[in-house]
């Protein structure tokens, strides 16, 4: 009678066993499942927003010109479609960082009166810089070179993305020699009026305000932080728009006596 007790009972441990064990299996195998279909959704999406990217840069593309056709001549410079459509990326960037899509019909009109706008604006506080005697030498130009080069892991992505931007290194030179003498003139030419405490206590009542309608809206109203901790940035903002409006001012004087065609 033991003897068959005994098996009995390990018939029925081995039993409890399988059932467990087959529980184990069916649990591992449904998560398994869920863990593959939620990889699946995950590519899926991906390849999605991969698709609409696409999509989005063949849109982009289509804005863009011949780079060899003549956008506009400014005091007799002729300004490409390669310098175009290098400036129309931005444009395109600033729209799209602001929720805005660029290629829209209303849209696509403003990008591209701001581009022209810009490079017409550039060109010409450009050609001041030069009339005025601003250059670029060698040592900053290499200096400049040098910064740009660091901002690449190796040569080799270095030269990739000169390739991406249609650029040669000799052409990547002119151009940073054209920002030093910009940003010299800029610098001691454009004078700004320094902000004053007042502007900037305006600036963060201003910002407290919009704050306060948009929780009042329905909104989740994040914490404002004290202005003595932001006092900073916020001076920073106020001079960044003060020298943009203080150029802005200066290439409206400058087309006064400037002949400018645009071509596009």
């Amino acid at each position: 009678m033991k003897k068959l007790m005994y098996t009995l009972l390990i018939g029925l441990i081995a039993a409890a066993l399988t059932a467990c064990g087959s529980n184990d299996d069916a649990k591992q195998s449904k998560s398994d499942d869920q863990k593959t279909t939620q990889t699946e959704k995950q590519k899926e999406a991906q390849e999605k927003q991969e698709k609409q990217a696409k999509e989005m840069q063949k849109k982009l593309d289509k804005q863009k010109v011949d780079e060899k056709k003549t956008v506009a001549v400014v005091n007799g410079k002729k300004v490409s479609g390669e310098e175009y459509n290098a400036a129309l990326s931005s444009s395109q960037a600033q729209y799209q960082q602001m929720g805005q899509d660029p290629t829209s019909k209303e849209a696509a009109k403003q990008v591209k009166q701001q581009t022209i706008d810009n490079l017409v604006g550039q060109t010409l506080l450009l050609q001041e810089a030069e009339n005025k005697g601003y250059k670029a030498t060698d040592e900053e130009v290499n200096k400049k070179l040098k910064e740009t080069k660091k901002q690449f892991k190796t040569d080799k992505q270095f030269k990739a993305a000169l390739k991406d931007a249609g650029l040669t290194q000799s052409q990547l030179k002119s151009e940073l020699a054209d920002s030093i003498k910009y940003q010299q003139y800029v610098d001691k030419d454009i004078q700004t009026p320094e902000v004053t405490d007042k502007e900037i206590q305006d600036y963060y009542d201003q910002f407290a305000k919009q704050s306060q309608s948009q929780a009042s809206g329905g909104k989740e109203q994040s914490q404002m932080p004290k202005l003595e901790d932001v006092k900073p940035q916020i001076k920073q903002q106020l001079e960044q728009q003060k020298k943009q409006e203080a150029l802005e001012k200066k290439v409206e004087e400058l087309k006064k006596n400037a002949k400018v065609e645009v071509k596009l």
